[in-house]
């Protein structure tokens, strides 16, 4: 499917994007169409399985970028060889395309490439590759791969929690708790954790895409400074209409929590680069953002503010 426009724009780019119906893309491709470029979403509804494309050219044909946003979150249910085919494979047999029509390609990394948390300072563009499980492990493979192939004009995004209309994980699971007003045990906390909104995401990637100094370059990008998770809670309160009701409880024990461990964690990124080089400042301030991603959840899951 083409979005064809007719707004006049001197850097107008025709650029397929991958997974443009999912939670990313549906923010990607209003972003992309605003600002005057071309369109050419790329779904499985279309598609079929990415892993069966024998040939991505025909697909990219006239392209001149290629947003590859199409992904297996890490879910218990996939096995770690589905997670490499899907998210290390696919990506290489498109980079290879790419670099056959001579189209630029960003890559949807994760900051998961680095570890699970940060313990001394924030994760940069530097930091070492620690992947701590295959989803972490086959992007931070797809990275090195994609850097091989000859050609490849190659820019990589490494975002932290992404929130916004349609998220999912643990994101909506605080969600729901705040707005249902259960107590929850996270008033203690002092971590650290960086987010972005998924606005955000997709203003980086168009500015990314239409900078050529990106070429090369892989970026980390966030809302700003990051923030507590008890912070975060009372944010989403306000967003919501209905104040967390927050409880201090041992940070050790909530460790072993599963729901709740990786929210207890600290996981700062520092993402000063794309700030220097590509003059980026995110257009939407954490607030917007949560109220955005209220607004949504009380519409689609029926949550009422308190009165």
């Amino acid at each position: 499917m083409v979005e064809r426009l007719t707004l006049a724009n001197p850097m107008r780019m025709r650029i397929a994007v991958t997974g443009a119906s999912g939670f990313l893309g549906r923010s990607l491709c209003p972003v992309l169409q605003a600002r005057g470029h071309e369109v050419v979403a790329l779904d499985r509804g279309q598609i079929g399985d990415f892993t069966a494309v024998s040939d991505w050219r025909p697909l990219i044909a006239g392209a001149d970028a290629v947003v590859h946003l199409a992904a297996i979150a890490h879910r218990s249910n996939v096995t770690a060889a589905r997670l490499s085919e899907v998210n290390r494979g696919v990506p290489l047999a498109l980079g290879r395309a790419a670099a056959a029509a001579g189209a630029r390609l960003l890559f949807m990394s994760s900051v998961k490439v680095h570890g699970e948390q940060t313990h001394v300072g924030a994760f940069d563009e530097a930091s070492a590759y620690l992947p701590e499980d295959p989803y972490a492990r086959a992007k931070a493979e797809a990275e090195m791969g994609l850097r091989a192939i000859p050609g490849l004009k190659l820019s990589v995004i490494r975002p932290p929690l992404v929130y916004g209309p349609g998220v999912k994980g643990n994101f909506l699971l605080l969600l729901r708790a705040v707005a249902s007003g259960w107590p929850l045990p996270l008033a203690a906390l002092e971590n650290r954790r960086s987010f972005v909104y998924s606005g955000n995401l997709a203003d980086a990637v168009a500015r990314c895409v239409e900078s050529p100094q990106a070429a090369g370059r892989s970026y980390l990008v966030c809302d700003g400074r990051a923030r507590s998770t008890p912070e975060l809670c009372g944010a989403i309160g306000v967003a919501l209409g209905r104040p967390a009701r927050l409880f201090p409880f041992p940070a050790h024990w909530l460790d072993l929590a599963e729901s709740l461990g990786k929210l207890t964690q600290s996981l700062e990124v520092d993402d000063g680069a794309i700030r220097r080089e590509l003059a980026w400042t995110p257009p939407h301030s954490f607030e917007a953002g949560l109220r955005e991603t209220a607004g949504w959840f009380r519409t689609s899951h029926g949550a009422r503010s308190a009165r």
